[in-house]
């Protein structure tokens, strides 16, 4: 079943209606086929149009759907012979951030992101995807494994931000943001990033600092949540809307600013309705940037990297 959101209830009454009439459909001698595929075609050009003038708040709540797909729906539908590796070599392991060997095609690549969960179970043993140090130190780890074996770097972003507990502070939480962003731009290897959800602050650009970073449609990058912009600006997170719509947090947006680089296209009603028209989508659009990638040195990707951010706002 699909979980609607507020701003899809119209679109919702009309598929309950349909769904009524099939119910009514198969136990009547009444001929009702016509109609239906008269409201089914409704809908569907309803949901189009929905989607079409979305507001970036409520981009931002397609972006959390917990339909969504994650990164382990990603590793299933696009990659093979994924080899989870685990640990830091510091502190522990984090599922929040998830890593390892795979292939995309006949491409031998290091594929690291952020897991949320699909279950309330799931969902706390990944923490909601908030990394901690031990996960950014992770991910360095296979970054620089990733390099020494002259493996291109591709990495899923979605996660509301690094997790902000004392214990995780403790531990060193921003200086391993910060290592993690400089293993990105240091990589003498491809690295493509595509932000797949959401993309909170610098939990999102340690592992986003690309020379090729890649948004999905719907998705959603910035500093802070439109919530947490709003607690900030108006001491009330009921203005989350306009912090949205001031923020810029949408691809298209970011497209225009050039904090991005591409937009991959979802299916009509977003990545939630079709997750397999969805990730068969995202894995073309990555083996297309890293194909254009192959063959640079390492000290012209540095270069691209370099350009591509201190190109920003300028």
């Amino acid at each position: 079943m699909i979980s609607y959101l507020e701003f899809e209830k119209p679109v919702a009454a009309l598929e309950a209606r349909i769904a009524e009439l099939r119910e009514t459909a198969q136990g009547g001698d009444i001929d009702i086929t016509s109609e239906i595929r008269r409201l089914e075609a409704k809908s569907a050009e309803l949901l189009a149009s929905t989607y079409k003038a979305l507001t970036p708040w409520q981009k931002t709540q397609v972006a959390r759907h917990p339909a969504r797909p994650h990164f382990k729906d990603y590793v299933e539908a696009i990659f093979t012979d994924f080899m989870p590796l685990g640990g830091d070599r510091l502190y522990g392991e984090d599922q929040a951030i998830i890593g390892g060997f795979a292939k995309l095609g006949n491409r031998r690549v290091m594929l690291i992101g952020h897991e949320k969960g699909n279950d309330t179970q799931s969902r706390i043993r990944h923490n909601f995807g908030m990394g901690k140090p031990e996960g950014y130190r992770k991910a360095i780890r296979l970054m620089e494994m990733a390099s020494r074996f002259g493996l291109p770097v591709v990495t899923l972003v979605d996660t509301s931000g690094a997790f902000p507990g004392i214990e995780a502070e403790e531990r060193g939480q921003a200086e391993a943001i910060a290592r993690s962003t400089e293993a990105c731009l240091a990589l003498g290897v491809p690295m493509v990033a595509t932000i797949v959800g959401e993309g909170g602050s610098g939990g999102a650009v340690a592992l986003a600092s690309a020379e090729r970073v890649l948004m999905f449609e719907h998705a959603v990058y910035s500093v802070i949540s439109p919530e947490g912009c709003a607690s900030i600006l108006w001491r009330t997170s009921e203005k989350a809307a306009d912090a949205a719509e001031a923020m810029k947090v949408t691809a298209q947006d970011l497209l225009v600013l050039g904090v991005i680089d591409r937009i991959v296209r979802e299916p009509v009603g977003g990545a939630h309705r079709n997750p397999a028209a969805a990730t068969a989508l995202l894995g073309t659009a990555i083996a297309e940037e890293l194909d254009a990638l192959s063959g640079k040195s390492a000290d012209e990707l540095r270069l691209l990297r370099a350009d591509r951010f201190l190109r920003i706002g300028a």
